[in-house]
């Protein structure tokens, strides 16, 4: 990438390109003047919040570099071809590996896809692997509904690579952020198109590194690309601006319950200024009922305003606490269920809550309904 200016323009080799930097900072604009004989209609947006998609080998290992994506999109003929959708790609300066990524910069990617929102058909959002569940999970609740397919996507491999993975699934996000009619936020990765908040990575080496384990895809990407019917995807719904809400870090923890855990670590990681624990319960939310002290400790931060929370450390459940005694001690201590929600979206909707109400008895109330699709409301537990 070129820099140091307001209008500053350069032609790559291809002639297939050219790239304005619209304004110095943190964010850069890249025009796609792709040249073409038919006229789309279709046009995307694509943010490059940085990961192993765009990244280099460095002596200290891949690292993410500016206009490297641009670079090598450039040499990817088949973006000029029909069905592929018009795009423009805003980068992020400084690209994010997403291990960095915080609460704070997924309200920036809201406020990018919030300002752009009528201008285009659709968005992607590139963005790396270790994290991604967790963005995927947490947009929904800072946008709300929507009626246009925000796709998040990566690789498992640099798209310079031979082998990449990169080049299938950032061209499969195009198409479905530009030609399909999917209000919802999505990850796709391989051959599966996931809700964002009910999705998880499940590999750090395979090509199909993410699954949703309490709902089913909502497409399978193949010799065709399969959307699931209408009646599984979340009404469309056209947004008043601004459509971004306030989210914020806040101190939160997990404690993954095992046999002979020690209480007094629960009880250190129960001090103040701790806002909300997740439980990593067994099964469909049980615990230890015969440990007076385990049990004690939590009820003592829960009537103090710490607001926990039981997921189950089952990939595949859904947290009933009233079906074993074990589990009624944990709902007796104060513990409130979270259903069937991935750790990812329990983490992001715990962050926005907090971000967005100041009443703890109104947070545990809405971490047991659904405000986006994260979660299967049965009305019980």
């Amino acid at each position: 990438m070129v820099g140091g200016g307001d209008d500053c323009r350069f032609n790559m080799a291809d002639s297939l390109w050219a790239v304005k930097l619209v304004f110095p900072g943190e964010t850069r604009l890249a025009l796609g003047e792709v040249k073409m004989s038919n006229q789309r209609m279709k046009k995307i947006c694509i943010i490059n919040t940085g990961g192993t998609i765009g990244m280099r080998e460095t002596a200290n290992g891949l690292r993410p570099e500016p206009g490297f994506l641009i670079e090598r999109m450039s040499q990817m003929p088949e973006l000029n071809q029909e069905p592929m959708p018009e795009f423009e790609i805003v980068e992020y300066d400084p690209l994010i590996d997403s291990s960095n990524m915080v609460p704070e910069q997924w309200l920036k990617i809201a406020h990018d896809i919030q300002q752009r929102y009528f201008d285009y058909s659709g968005f992607v959002v590139i963005h790396g692997t270790d994290t991604m569940a967790y963005t995927a999970s947490a947009l929904p609740f800072i946008l709300g509904p929507i009626a246009k397919p925000i796709i998040l996507t990566g690789s498992q491999l640099p798209l310079s690579q031979v082998r990449s993975d990169a080049r299938e699934n950032l061209k499969t996000a195009m198409l479905l952020a530009g030609n399909y009619n999917i209000p919802e936020v999505c990850l796709l990765f391989g051959d599966q198109l996931l809700r964002g908040c009910r999705s998880t990575k499940s590999s750090a080496t395979s090509f199909d590194a993410f699954e949703s384990p309490n709902f089913p895809a909502l497409g399978t990407i193949g010799t065709s690309i399969d959307i699931a019917s209408r009646g599984m995807l979340k009404p469309a719904e056209l947004n008043h601006l601004p459509i971004a809400k306030s989210i914020q870090s806040y101190e939160m923890a997990t404690f993954r319950l095992f046999p002979g855990m020690s209480t007094d670590v629960l009880k250190n990681v129960l001090q103040t200024p701790l806002k909300a624990l997740i439980v990593e319960s067994y099964g469909v939310g049980n615990g230890p009922s015969t440990s007076p002290d385990f049990l004690a400790a939590l009820q003592s931060a829960a009537d103090n305003g710490i607001v926990i929370v039981s997921c189950s450390q089952c990939k595949s459940a859904y947290v009933q606490q009233t079906d074993y005694e074990t589990g009624r001690a944990l709902l007796n201590a104060g513990l409130v269920s979270g259903r069937d929600m991935t750790l990812e979206a329990a983490i992001a909707k715990l962050h926005f809550l907090f971000s967005n109400y100041d009443s703890v008895d109104e947070i545990k109330r809405l971490m047991g309904t659904d405000l986006a699709g994260e979660l299967t409301d049965r009305n019980q537990g």
